[in-house]
């Protein structure tokens, strides 16, 4: 079964084309990284005007990459939730035209399940029951994942998500967005042990966690030292602060891990290619003895293929939708 494949959610268009939920035929992605780079951040509406203006001869470039033609695709699958509202929807109609012009099925896909499911690509062996540690940009979430689409929720951040906290520190450090790359290159460059940084617990639920409170110390950490003239060790600061967000998030993982009894946890989404805490995951999971799926880099990030990958497993359970199919900006991943 070939699926074309459509994620929009941020600021990369990308298209795919998908067999069997396994296979990767093409995987086309046109990133916006340069032009939101100006602003350190992304501009929803610019991101949105910039999805309008290449899917298109990005869907034209996946089929050919593919050795496809139309007439090829039995199933087209889209991200439908979460992301940027207007980022959403350029993908989701473009989705629903090409679904009603082909005469083949729509499958809605969940931007997380979709990262989750990139381990389903890069690994043939896996198979669900296991657990998800879903760290990206927008969503830091600890998932239960019991069948290619029964999943359930365990811990998440009850404010801002690990992706979000690195573009800002990168930012405070004088780095250009997106951060998570240049600030894991200048982390290298130190040991740490520097700076003190909180660490936050949520009373009553240990799974969850909370980066407020370290994204707010960074800042005030490098603003304190630009007023006092005082000189400020970047690199010490940037390994500081990703060893904070691995310190909350790797406990948390391996006592979700105790706690469900599962051996198997696969990592997802643009945090999980952080070196400090891919290196942290290894050493905890061999040392509970459990089975470590890290995703390759390049399915880090947001791709087309991966949802290509999930929208399989949905069409199998018989997750389709009409052309009423809604965009949504935020959606429970057990939806």
């Amino acid at each position: 079964m070939k699926i074309l494949a459509f994620e929009s959610s941020c600021d990369e268009t990308a298209v795919a084309v998908v067999e069997d939920g396994r296979r990767v035929l093409s995987d086309a992605i046109a990133s916006q990284a340069d032009m939101h780079a100006l602003y350190g951040g992304v501009v929803p509406e610019i991101a949105s005007r910039k999805h309008v203006e290449v899917i298109a001869g990005l869907t034209e470039q996946a089929l050919r990459d593919a050795g496809c033609t139309r007439a090829d695709i039995d199933a087209v699958a889209v991200t439908y939730a979460p992301g940027l509202i207007g980022a959403v929807l350029v993908g989701l109609s473009f989705a629903k035209s090409m679904a009603y012009g082909l005469g083949v099925p729509l499958i809605p896909v969940h931007h997380i399940r979709g990262h989750i499911a990139a381990n389903y690509l890069a690994f043939p062996e896996l198979e669900p029951p296991f657990l998800a540690l879903a760290i990206s940009g927008g969503n830091t979430l600890i998932v239960d994942v019991r069948d290619y689409t029964d999943m359930e929720i365990l811990g998440a951040t009850r404010d801002d998500a690990a992706g979000e906290c690195f573009d800002k520190a990168a930012r405070v450090l004088g780095l250009p967005y997106p951060g998570g790359k240049p600030l894991d290159e200048l982390a290298q460059g130190s040991k740490g042990g520097v700076y003190r940084l909180p660490h936050a617990k949520v009373d009553g639920a240990p799974l969850d966690m909370s980066f407020s409170g370290l994204k707010t110390a960074v800042v005030n950490l490098a603003h304190h030292a630009e007023q006092i003239g005082e000189p400020l060790d970047r690199a010490a600061l940037a390994r500081d602060f990703a060893q904070a967000v691995s310190d909350t998030l790797v406990p948390r993982a391996m006592e979700a891990l105790q706690q469900t009894g599962r051996h198997i946890l696969a990592a997802a989404g643009g945090v999980a290619a952080n070196s400090i805490i891919r290196g942290d995951l290894e050493r905890a999971c061999a040392q509970r003895g459990c089975k470590l799926y890290l995703p390759p880099l390049r399915l880090c990030g947001d791709n087309g293929a991966m949802i290509g990958a999930q929208g399989y497993y949905e069409y199998l359970a018989g997750h389709t939708a009409g052309m009423d199919l809604n965009a949504y900006a935020t959606r429970d991943i057990a939806d």
